[in-house]
């Protein structure tokens, strides 16, 4: 017979279930890990972990990039609030071949190469020759037409970005960018405004 203590404690853990989904959810990762190491950007035990999964020929994901990130980095990550991850969910193989040049001088150069290919992408994606517009681009990061092409023939590279796609896919993700917080998903290109709204509670402000 369930005793008037064990009913208590029930309903304190249902009422607490929410508190604790949002902890589980903040240790559990999302979709797979990438085999060339995920690059995380600020404290890492931080309360609340944002994945995004990113296509570097998206449009949304470009607006993302230069209206909310800047503001989003300076407010949260910068100041170990929040870590920040993104991973690559190419959306044609022209935006693979971004990742995959993103990744081929080490993942220092991770973030610095996608920014660039982000604040620059109506310079490379959408024209007439993407691929030399690209070299072109990349070339500012210190590539070589030599190592351009040599990235490219990567096939460990090329089969690290689409695993992360396919886990990425498996998860839930189905359009870019798409947003993971502390589990939470979220699509498009939020604003510095609802990324506060989903964020601050999770604080704890």
């Amino acid at each position: 017979m369930t005793s008037r203590r064990q009913v208590m404690l029930g309903t304190a853990a249902l009422a607490l279930s929410p508190l604790l989904a949002g902890h589980a959810a903040q240790a559990q990762d999302i979709g797979v890990a990438s085999p060339l190491g995920d690059v995380w950007l600020g404290k890492p035990d931080a309360k609340v972990s944002i994945i995004e999964y990113a296509s570097l020929t998206c449009g949304h994901c470009a607006t993302f990039h230069r209206d909310t990130w800047p503001a989003l980095k300076a407010k949260y990550i910068d100041t170990g609030k929040v870590r920040f991850l993104l991973r690559e969910f190419p959306l044609d193989p022209l935006a693979t071949a971004g990742f995959m040049l993103a990744r081929c001088n080490g993942n220092d150069k991770y973030y610095p190469m996608t920014d660039l290919l982000f604040a620059q992408q109506r310079n490379w994606a959408f024209t007439e020759k993407p691929v030399d517009a690209l070299s072109t681009m990349v070339k500012q990061a210190g590539f070589t037409q030599e190592s351009f092409e040599a990235c490219l023939k990567r096939q460990d590279i090329y089969e690290a970005v689409n695993q992360v796609k396919e886990g990425g896919a498996k998860a839930g993700v189905d359009s870019t960018p798409t947003f993971f917080i502390n589990g939470q998903k979220r699509s498009g290109a939020l604003s510095i405004a609802e990324f506060e709204k989903i964020i601050e509670p999770l604080l704890g402000s």
